[in-house]
């Protein structure tokens, strides 16, 4: 979809929507008009929300985060993966913002490699009882491992609010060959504790962002690294499925640029390992959006996100020996910095409330439209987000949790992981098109949308209100609400009746911080009420089971959505539950 014209994008939509165009921002008012074909299948139904990741590696193994990833074992019904910085880095284990660490490398005073695997086997001991996978992020340098750059001086660790990266941890090797080394004996060790059959279902992504400050060398020194670093891997593990460059968003020039350097490198050069081809199983890059603050409001920056993945997504495409190669998005969300709360900028307020799975909600259909656009094989959409151990409640970290209750934004993932078997076609008249969210964004109006799937036993309809303004949250607020219609057609025939019920993350449902506000914002709760927060922390129906009768293969089920909120209709053929 790069390039194409204004009429080009609404010619397309009126493929998909007959006698409908718009490329003005949506409207909240009045009646919108959702039609769902489920005899319509757009393609096989992918979940690509079952991927996580976090700076600080150490909180994997506390009692918050062990607790977490039990949850994100259980939202999927597919396998979860998680991705962490530090793996490699030199510390003593204790996790800071921005910071972690796990000493597996270091050398004796004749320069000979010491392993010590306990910090690490910790984690990845945490993620196999919980029941997820690693993607292994293969950094930062160790300590004993970084080169000495003249022109920086720096110590190894440099500690937050300073910039984190800047440190001698995000040096290149002082030894190529070393560092294949300890990539090779990593591997070896994760193969001998966990199985080989285990770990090769694992992802091996080579570092982080190398386009900017977390690779302090050139490109080239970077394409080095990864020749290395995968060969190594390949070593320990035939056949291990490796991947990066991790880099930046491709909406800025450096950015892409890097991005179409390193594949041209894969496709062109020798492995500097080994002389031979150089593996790539997988690309990945990163996305983000930018929000604002201004006047009291929030105003998020989606379009920044969609046009780095647009961007991706076409030089990925540019090139035949990698386009359908599977594409993971391996940090998508609305800006850059986890570890920055709501008091260092009042903006990131947007990730305490419904705001968040609001704006993921569109995320995800113009992910998947773009990559429908472009013809590649998108994987996964990692959300950068885990839970900050011993911090405030609701402090405005992008995070899942906060002290061990689950925020509005963890019930979205659970709603995405309720839609399974085929995409399916759905229109709405208050939809704002792909091309104008990638020109615009949504801006002050509405994006009323839906995306649904269909299955043998029933379907799931995804529905969202969302603006990129916000309001300033507070206990209370009435939003304004838009009245849905969603019709559904193709039903089964033999279907005489369907059972539908309807989840709802907004105001009164599924949001353990607006029950927090409502207690008057507690630092220190009462046993009474983190019962209350934790009894309206999980994904809420706003009603029961309804039966309702098909005529012709449809149904038609009218809801109240309010700004900022989104619902999912969970549609099922068959006996009533209980």
């Amino acid at each position: 979809m790069a390039g194409m014209g204004k009429w080009a994008g609404c010619l397309l939509l009126l493929q998909l929507v007959p006698g409908f165009c718009v490329l003005a921002q949506g409207s909240a008012g009045g009646l919108v008009e959702v039609k769902v074909h489920l005899d319509h299948p757009i393609a096989p139904f992918r979940p690509i929300t079952n991927w996580f990741g976090y700076d600080e590696a150490n909180y994997t193994t506390a009692a918050n985060g062990r607790k977490l990833l039990r949850e994100l074992h259980d939202l999927s019904p597919v396998p979860v993966f998680v991705r962490a910085h530090h793996l490699l880095t030199s510390g003593d284990g204790i996790a800071e913002l921005k910071w972690s660490s796990t000493n597996v490398y270091s050398e004796d005073a004749a320069g000979n490699p010491v392993y010590d695997f306990r910090l690490l086997d910790g984690i990845m001991d945490a993620y196999q009882a919980a029941g997820v996978r690693p993607m292994v992020e293969l950094g930062f340098m160790p300590k004993d491992l970084a080169a000495h750059l003249a022109e920086r001086k720096v110590p190894y660790q440099v500690h937050y609010p300073a910039s984190t990266v800047s440190g001698e941890s995000n040096n290149p090797p002082r030894d190529y060959a070393r560092w294949g080394d300890l990539v090779r004996t990593v591997v070896t060790h994760l193969v001998s504790r966990y199985g080989r059959e285990r770990v090769q279902g694992w992802y091996f992504e080579v570092w982080n962002e190398p386009d900017i400050d977390y690779w302090h060398g050139t490109p080239e020194e970077y394409f080095r690294l990864y020749d290395y670093a995968v060969a190594a891997v390949r070593e320990a593990l035939p056949g291990a499925v490796v991947g990066g460059p991790a880099s930046t968003g491709p909406g800025s020039e450096p950015a892409a640029a890097f991005l179409e350097r390193f594949l041209e490198h894969v496709e062109r050069d020798r492995s500097a390992a080994n002389g031979g081809p150089i593996p790539l199983e997988f690309v990945s890059f990163h996305a983000k959006g930018h929000p604002s603050f201004g006047n009291g409001q929030v105003t998020m920056g989606l379009r920044n996100e969609l046009r780095d993945v647009d961007r991706g997504f076409a030089i990925v495409a540019s090139h035949a020996k990698f386009q359908q190669l599977p594409i993971i998005l391996s940090e998508a969300d609305p800006e850059g910095c986890a570890a920055c709360s709501s008091k260092v900028n009042p903006a990131n307020n947007y990730r305490n409330g419904t705001l968040y799975p609001t704006y993921t909600a569109v995320a995800l259909k113009a992910l998947n439209e773009l990559a429908d656009g472009h013809r590649v094989n998108l994987l996964g959409m990692l959300s950068w987000s885990f839970e900050f151990e011993g911090k405030e409640y609701f402090e405005g970290f992008r995070s899942l949790a906060t002290n061990g209750v689950d925020k509005p934004i963890l019930n979205f993932f659970r709603m995405a992981g309720e839609m399974k078997g085929e995409r399916v076609s759905a229109s709405s008249s208050g939809a704002i098109p792909i091309e104008t969210l990638l020109e615009q964004g949504v801006g002050a109006g509405s994006d009323v949308d839906a995306m649904a799937t269909s299955a043998g036993d029933g379907s799931a309809v995804l529905l969202w209100n969302y603006s990129d303004k916000a309001e300033p949250d507070a206990p209370g607020v009435a939003h304004e609400a838009t009245t849905v219609e969603v019709k559904l057609e193709g039903i089964p025939a033999g279907v005489s009746r369907v059972r539908v019920r309807e989840y709802r993350i907004d105001e009164t449902h599924s949001n353990a911080y607006a029950v927090w506000l409502r207690m008057g914002s507690p630092q220190r709760p009462t046993k009474t009420q983190l019962r209350e927060l934790l009894r309206r922390e999980a994904l809420e129906a706003a009603g029961g089971w309804q039966w309702l009768a098909v005529q012709d293969g449809q149904v038609a089920v009218t809801t109240r959505l309010a700004r900022q909120s989104v619902a999912l209709m969970v549609v099922r053929y068959g006996k009533a539950q209980h």
